[in-house]
C-alpha cells in the first residue's frame, strides 16, 4: 500500500498477466500526490502471491480475490470513493469487475485491455503444448530501460502459458463481453496505437461491447504495450489524474 498524508480517494491498481503490483511504483507515486492511497494485489500464481505460476483457472476467482483488497481498503478509508485501474489481462480483471460491483466504484481506467479477442489466446487455444517463447521486451516501451527492468525482474514470470489460464481467459473475455455494458459509471480507455502485445483493433470490439453512458478514450501515436511507462508516462498519467478529477467531482 502508498499513502501520504490525509487521502480523499482510493486507487485500486491491476496488473497485468506475468507481472507484479511492484513494477507500478511510478503509477502509485503520481496517484499518492494526487490525493490517493494506493493498493492492489498481486494476483493468485503471480509476483509475491501463492499458487502455481501463471495459472489461473477460473477468472472469477480473481475477480473475487480483487473484491477482498476493496473491502479491506473501503475498511480502512471509510467513505473514500474508490477508482480501479487495470492494465491489460488487470484491464479484463478490473471490467468484470466493474460489471459485479461497479455500483462501489466512482471510476474505471483500463490502459491497454485484454478485451474483445486476444491474438495470443486466438493462437494457443487450439494447441496441446503451449510454446517457450520468451516476450519481445521492446514491445512494452519505446524505453529500452523498460524492457531490460522487464527481463531481469525475478518476480515477472518468463515461461511460457499454462493451457488452463488460456481457456480461463478465453472463458473470462466471453462472459465479460455477454455481460455487456458498464453502464453510468465513468471509464477512461488508454491505449498505445503500436501496441502489438494486445491490439488495440482486437480491444475495440470489446470496449464496444462493454462501453457505457461515459466513456472517454485516448489513443497515444507511437505508444506500445505499457503506456504507463512510455516515453510520454508523463502524458498518460496527466490525462489519467485528470480524468479522475472529472469522476470525482
Amino acid at each position: 500500500m502508498w499513502v501520504d498524508g490525509e487521502p480523499r480517494y482510493i486507487a485500486v491498481l491491476v496488473h497485468g498477466y506475468g507481472e507484479h503490483l511492484g513494477r507500478y511504483d511510478r503509477v502509485a507515486d503520481v496517484l499518492v500526490r494526487h490525493g490517493a492511497v494506493v493498493c492492489g494485489p498481486d494476483h493468485m500464481g503471480h509476483g509475491r502471491s501463492a499458487g502455481d505460476r501463471v495459472l489461473i483457472e477460473d477468472y472469477e476467482d480473481v475477480v473475487a480475490d480483487l473484491h477482498t483488497v476493496v473491502e479491506s481498503a473501503r475498511g480502512d478509508h471509510p467513505g473514500l470513493p474508490v477508482v480501479m485501474i487495470g492494465h491489460s489481462m488487470g484491464g479484463l480483471i478490473a471490467a468484470r469487475y466493474a460489471q459485479l460491483h461497479g455500483g462501489g466504484l466512482a471510476a474505471l481506467v483500463l490502459s491497454g485491455p485484454v478485451l474483445g479477442r486476444w491474438h495470443a489466446v486466438d493462437e494457443l487455444l487450439p494447441l496441446d503444448e503451449m510454446p517457450d517463447e520468451p516476450i519481445d521486451t521492446s514491445t512494452l516501451s519505446r524505453d529500452p530501460a523498460v524492457g531490460a527492468a522487464y527481463a531481469e525482474d525475478p518476480l515477472v514470470w518468463h515461461g511460457p502459458f499454462r493451457k488452463r489460464t488460456i481457456e480461463a481467459l478465453d472463458t473470462a473475455l466471453r462472459r465479460v463481453d455477454e455481460h455487456g455494458s458498464l453502464g453510468a459509471l465513468p471509464t477512461f480507455y488508454v491505449h498505445g496505437e503500436d501496441d502489438e502485445l494486445v491490439r488495440p483493433e482486437d480491444t475495440r470490439a470489446g470496449i464496444e461491447r462493454i462501453r457505457g453512458a461515459d466513456l472517454t478514450e485516448r489513443l497515444y501515436p507511437g505508444a506500445r504495450h505499457e503506456v504507463f511507462n512510455e516515453t510520454n508516462r508523463d502524458e498518460v498519467l496527466a490525462d489519467v489524474t485528470a480524468f479522475i478529477d472529472r469522476a470525482l467531482a
